[in-house]
């Protein structure tokens, strides 16, 4: 479930048929927020070759390509969107280190409780957010993830909210402790070099996310990221 460039039918974006349809005319990869390189410094700060990743909302990204092609052995892949799992599924069913399932992110009963080091979400939460019943559905979700991850496990969040609109959701869903990143938001044709801000850097976060204006600015034009890990249950 990848948000993308449109933000119209906003109602509809907790609804698998809003993706099947755009799923079924969408005809080749799309990245929202981030690539796998720019983010790639910080999820080895953060994660390990061996750990067992799941990332959310996958849609038909290269993002988890990406991390396989730099040594991640065991990447697993979520969507609500049958279509678009299953146009996975067949693009990457020579790479066993890639697997994809059909799933709804407020309810992944399949997946047994603590069963992963890592769960990456580029967008998800923000789509859940847009749409209907968004502060029940974003508890659910949180609330998955923070189960299906083992003790000190990491949630990685890339969003556009700021702390001000993130800090209090996370902070109620599960007992994380909380670093955050920035990084800045790049624009067709720009490479990562052009960065302003030290993405490995974490900005010094108080209790209501206002000391991030002191650390770079009033309104950057930046993504948060949120590392959230998980303490012992």
């Amino acid at each position: 479930m990848t948000l993308g460039p449109t933000t119209t039918a906003t109602q509809a974006y907790g609804e698998a048929s809003y993706w099947d349809n755009r799923y079924a005319q969408d005809d080749g990869p799309f990245d929202w927020y981030q690539k796998y390189p720019s983010l790639a410094p910080l999820l080895r700060l953060y994660t390990s070759l061996l750990h067992r990743v799941l990332v959310v909302g996958c849609g038909n990204s290269a993002f988890s390509e990406g991390m396989v092609d730099d040594g991640y052995g065991d990447v697993v892949n979520i969507d609500i969107s049958s279509v678009v799992i299953e146009a996975m599924q067949k693009k990457y069913s020579n790479r066993p280190q890639l697997k994809y399932s059909q799933m709804d992110v407020c309810d992944m009963s399949a997946f047994q409780t603590g069963s992963f080091d890592t769960v990456i979400d580029k967008g998800t939460l923000d789509s859940l957010l847009c749409g209907n019943n968004s502060r029940i559905n974003a508890a659910k979700m949180l609330e998955e993830v923070g189960r299906v991850l083992k003790d000190k496990g990491v949630y990685i969040l890339i969003t556009y909210g700021a702390p001000i609109y993130r800090l209090h959701l996370l902070r109620e869903s599960w007992p994380w402790t909380i670093k955050l990143h920035v990084i800045d938001k790049l624009l067709p044709g720009e490479s990562s070099g052009q960065q302003k801000w030290e993405l490995t850097s974490p900005i010094p976060l108080d209790d209501d996310g206002n000391s991030l204006e002191a650390a770079i600015g009033k309104n950057p034009d930046v993504h948060f990221i949120y590392v959230c890990i998980k303490d012992d249950s």
